[in-house]
Formats: C-alpha cells, sequence, structure tokens
C-alpha cells in the first residue's frame, strides 16, 4: 500500500448503513445543521448586541456558541456531501484537516466549561472580589489562552498523525477520526498514543477543576436562598452542559478505544456523532432559557418584530 498523500483516498465505512435511507438522514442532517447554526447566532448576536450582557459570563457563552458554530461547520458540511454522494471516499489531506476541525472543537468546548466554572466560582464564592478579578483584560485573556492552547493542542496532534504513512484504507466511521486513522498506519505510532495519554491527563486535570470548582460553588449557595437562587439561574446551565458533553464525548471515545466492531453499525455511528451533534444543538436552548437576561432580550426582539406586522 502507498504511502500517504494527496491522490491516498480512505473509505468512511460508516455511511454504509444509511445507504438505504440516504434521503430521509439528508433531510434529517440538514435541518439539524441550519437549525445549530441558527440558535447558536441567534445567541450570539444577542449577547453582542445587548449592553446588559456585556458582562465575562455571557462573553464566555458567547464563546461557547462560536465553538458549536466551529464543531457544527466541521462536520455537517462534509457529512451532507457525503450523504447525496454515491461513492464514500475521503482525500489523505482532507481526513487530516477534519480530524484537525473536531479535535479545536473538542478540545476548545472543554478548555471553555473549565474556565467558565472559574467564572462561576468567583462569581459565588467570591462575589465582592468578582468585578476586581474578572476584569475586561482578564476574560480577553482568559478567552486567548483557551484558543490558543486548544491551538498547540491540535498543532501537536496533526504533526503527529501527519506523519504516519499509510497501510490501510477502511475507517470504521462516518467522518475522519483521529485514532482509528492512525491505527492503519504501516508504522509503530507509540508517540500518538503518548499524546493521547498526554492529553488525556490535561483534560483530566480540567475536569478536576471543574468538579473542585462546583463542590465550593454548591457548598456556599446551600448556606442561603438567594445563594441558591443564583446557583440555579446562572450555574445550573453550565452544570447541564458540562454533563452532556462529557457522556457524548466519552460514548465516542469509549468506541473509538475499545469499540467492538460486531456492534451494529448504527450503534456506533450514533456513538461517534453524539458530541458532535447534541451539545452544539441544545446548549444555547439551555442558556437561552435558563438565564434571564438572555432569555428577555431575545423575546423582546421577536415582539418587536412581530409587532409591525399585526
Amino acid at each position: 500500500m502507498e504511502n500517504a498523500t494527496g491522490t491516498f483516498m480512505f473509505v468512511l465505512m460508516g455511511i454504509n448503513e444509511t445507504a438505504t435511507n440516504k434521503h430521509i438522514y439528508f433531510a434529517f442532517v440538514l435541518t439539524a445543521y441550519l437549525f445549530t447554526v441558527f440558535v447558536n447566532t441567534t445567541l450570539i448576536i444577542t449577547i453582542v448586541l445587548e449592553k446588559a450582557l456585556h458582562e465575562p459570563m455571557y462573553f464566555f457563552v458567547c464563546n461557547l456558541c462560536i465553538n458549536a458554530i466551529w464543531g457544527a461547520n466541521s462536520f455537517y458540511p462534509r457529512f451532507l456531501f457525503d450523504l447525496s454522494s454515491q461513492v464514500n471516499l475521503i482525500s489523505y489531506y482532507e481526513c487530516l484537516i477534519q480530524i484537525c476541525f473536531i479535535f479545536y472543537y473538542v478540545f476548545c468546548e472543554y478548555t471553555s466549561l473549565a474556565v467558565m466554572a472559574y467564572d462561576r466560582f468567583v462569581a459565588v464564592c467570591r462575589p465582592l472580589q468578582y468585578h476586581s478579578l474578572m476584569t475586561p483584560r482578564r476574560v480577553m485573556y482568559l478567552l486567548l489562552f483557551t484558543w490558543g492552547f486548544t491551538l498547540t493542542e491540535v498543532t501537536i496532534g496533526a504533526v503527529l498523525t501527519g506523519r504516519l504513512p499509510m497501510c490501510g484504507t477502511h475507517l470504521h466511521k462516518i467522518y475522519c477520526s483521529n485514532w482509528p486513522m492512525v491505527r492503519l498506519s504501516c508504522v509503530d505510532f507509540t508517540g500518538n498514543n503518548i499524546y493521547s495519554y498526554v492529553l488525556i491527563i490535561i483534560h483530566v486535570s480540567e475536569a478536576l477543576l471543574i468538579i473542585v470548582s462546583y463542590v465550593h460553588i454548591i457548598r456556599t449557595s446551600l448556606q442561603s436562598k438567594s445563594g441558591w437562587a443564583k446557583f440555579m439561574q446562572t450555574c445550573l446551565p453550565h452544570l447541564i452542559t458540562l454533563i452532556n458533553f462529557n457522556v457524548a464525548l466519552l460514548l465516542d471515545v469509549f468506541d473509538a478505544r475499545y469499540g467492538l466492531y460486531q456492534k451494529s453499525q448504527a450503534i456506533r455511528n450514533f456513538m461517534a456523532i453524539e458530541f458532535l451533534i447534541v451539545p452544539p444543538l441544545i446548549n444555547p436552548l439551555i442558556y437561552g432559557i435558563s438565564l434571564k437576561k438572555i432569555r428577555t432580550r431575545i423575546m423582546k426582539f421577536y415582539k418587536h418584530q412581530i409587532k409591525p406586522i399585526s
């Protein structure tokens, strides 16, 4: 088998499961894609235009929505193309680019959630120091750290994967994923394996930071009714987002690392794409419904648009 070049093609075996229902899947996926972009864009525009929402928490929510659109564009367009195509092939470089884009979404999401946990910790546990700690400059630095750190992680991973010559062509996925691609390598990929464990350690550390933050947040919130009400309004949406993303991501990691090929391909497809579809779709709905300032601003906007018509 030839080494990885621009003419090397992978076969996306997971698409085979959708062969008999492609039109139905295409309509469903297109609807989900458009709705995901719409709800996230609506939240971004609302936060940008409403001065009352120019606070650290809402800027971090806006960043989460931007990353959701990035994640949606990393997966949906190519998947829609594959559903409308008779041949489920993707070139080596297209595959590597999609891996980088999806990895960037995943790592940025996780680091963003850790930063948001820190913001909520300061707001609930250090309320008198909140505005002195979460200054506009500090918020900007945290956002730059989130983007820069994620870019570093993805770049190292891309270099490690890009150096591997391929000896296989069949990816048992409906999109390009790093570990299945690495396993098709002709050479030893110990370096990639070590780096994957480094990434696991980094993001488990972020998860521990989030857990510690929420232990303190819940403990502080339970001390008063007003504190618990504040937790339910501003912290609970973030906690739901965190749990949702972790469960969805663990399903994919479990399938990629330890999945058994005798499982139904439909089940494997679901496990593989849930973290790419569900969190970007429901996160803006969670924040839009739960956060009163966002909900009020959106309702005012649509009332203003409907009023002249009636």
